[in-house]
C-alpha cells in the first residue's frame, strides 16, 4: 500500500469517526470535506480546465450568504492575472481567494502571451512557464489557459464561476475604467489584499538595477553575447571590467594576508626584543660578576701583559702607571720593531 492510498483510508476513517455533535452542523461537515480535499491536493498539481468549458444547464450560481454558510457544493471562485515570475505576493493573493469561503474550488485564469504583450507589455516568462508555475501552487485546483482580459457572461457560464477574486484596485481597459465593474455590480466580486513590497515590477527593477552583475555572471557561466542580447564591444568591455574586479579582489585578499603577515612579524619582533632584553640584562650581570672576581688578580694580570710597567713614584699614588718607554729594549714597541728588523734581514740573506 503506497502513501497516497494510506492517506485516503486515514481520511475516510476520520470521516466515519465524526463526533455526534458535529453531524447536525452542515458548515462543519463542509469544512471537514474541504480540509480533506486540500490535504489530498498537496500531493499532486492542479488540473487544466477544459478548453471549451463544461456545459451544465443545471448550474445555479451561489450567493455569498449561501457560500459562507457552507453550501452543498464548493463555491467556484475565479482569480485571473498574468502571474509573471510567480512570487509570494501572487501566492498570498491566491491563498486569500482560496479561503474566501469555507469550501472553495479555486480556478486561476492566466492570459496568454499575445494578449498580455498587446495590452500590458513584455513578460519575462512565456505563457507555458506561467501556466506551469501556477499549476503547482498548493491553493489552486484548476488553471484556465488563454484567459480573457474582460469577463463576459458567456465565459462566466462556461466555466461555472460563482465569484471572482481580485484586489480592489480599478483596472482600466479601452472600453471601461474598471474591467471588474459589472462583476461588482452583480455581487460576485471578492476583494483580496495586495502584499506590499513585492510585485513582478519590483523583481524586474532589482534585476535592471544589478544588470551588469547578472550579465557578468551569465557570461562566466558560458552564455554568449547573442544569448544575452549584447553587442561585441559591450561584451569585451564587460570582460575587461570583470578582469579588473577580479584583480582588485585578489589584491584586496593579498593586502589582508600582508597585514596578517606583518602583524605576525611585529608580534614576533616584540617577542624577540623582549627576550634579547632579558638576555642582555643577564649578560651584563654575568660580566659584572666576572669582572668583580677578576679584580683581585688585577696586579698579576697587568704585570703579565705589561712587563715594562713603571712602579708608583710615591706612596700617595697607588694607581698603576701604564706608560712605557718606547725606545727601551724592554718596551713592547721596541720588541715589535726588533722582530720586524730581524725578519727583514733573514729575507735578505735568503735572497743572496
Amino acid at each position: 500500500m503506497d502513501f497516497k492510498e494510506s492517506r485516503k483510508r486515514s481520511l475516510n476513517n476520520e470521516n466515519h469517526q465524526t463526533p455526534q455533535n458535529d453531524q447536525g452542523s452542515g458548515s462543519a461537515k463542509v469544512r471537514k470535506r474541504s480540509n480533506d480535499a486540500n490535504e489530498l491536493a498537496l500531493y499532486k498539481p492542479a488540473v487544466f480546465a477544459p478548453e471549451n468549458g463544461v456545459v451544465d444547464e443545471t448550474f445555479v450560481r451561489l450567493t455569498k450568504e449561501e457560500a459562507a454558510l457552507g453550501a452543498s457544493r464548493p463555491a467556484r471562485v475565479y482569480a485571473d492575472g498574468i502571474y509573471d515570475m510567480f512570487h509570494s505576493g501572487h501566492a498570498r493573493a491566491l491563498m486569500q481567494a482560496k479561503n474566501v469561503f469555507p469550501n472553495t474550488y479555486l480556478m486561476v485564469g492566466i492570459c496568454n502571451d499575445q494578449l498580455t504583450h498587446r495590452l500590458k507589455g513584455r513578460t519575462v516568462m512565456n505563457e507555458n512557464e506561467r501556466y506551469e508555475a501556477v499549476l503547482h501552487c498548493r491553493y489552486v485546483d484548476e488553471v484556465v489557459r488563454d484567459a480573457p482580459w474582460t469577463l463576459d457572461e458567456e465565459f462566466l457560464t462556461k466555466h461555472r464561476i460563482d465569484f471572482v477574486a481580485h484586489d480592489d484596485l480599478p483596472y482600466a481597459s479601452t472600453s471601461s475604467d474598471d474591467v471588474y465593474k459589472h462583476i461588482k455590480e452583480k455581487g460576485m466580486f471578492c476583494a483580496t489584499q495586495r502584499t506590499e513590497g513585492i510585485s513582478t515590477s519590483d523583481v524586474i527593477t532589482r534585476i535592471v538595477k544589478d544588470y551588469d552583475i547578472y550579465i557578468r555572471r551569465n557570461l562566466a557561466r558560458g552564455y554568449s553575447a547573442k544569448d544575452l542580447n549584447i553587442g561585441f564591444i559591450r561584451e569585451k568591455r564587460i570582460a575587461v571590467q570583470t578582469t579588473v574586479d577580479t584583480m582588485k579582489d585578489r589584491l584586496k585578499d593579498m593586502g589582508e594576508k600582508y597585514k596578517e603577515i606583518v602583524g605576525k612579524i611585529e608580534d614576533r619582533s616584540h617577542e624577540m626584543l623582549d627576550k634579547w632584553k632579558e638576555r642582555s640584562n643577564e649578560f651584563v650581570r654575568n660580566f659584572i660578576e666576572m669582572y668583580g672576581a677578576m679584580n683581585q688578580y688585577k696586579e698579576q694580570i697587568m704585570e703579565a701583559i705589561s712587563p715594562g710597567r713603571v712602579s708608583p713614584t710615591s706612596e700617595e699614588d697607588d694607581s698603576p702607571n701604564y706608560s712605557f718607554d718606547y725606545d727601551s729594549p724592554r718596551s713592547p714597541s721596541f720588541v715589535v720593531k726588533d722582530a720586524a728588523r730581524l725578519m727583514h734581514e733573514d729575507s735578505d740573506d735568503e735572497a743572496n
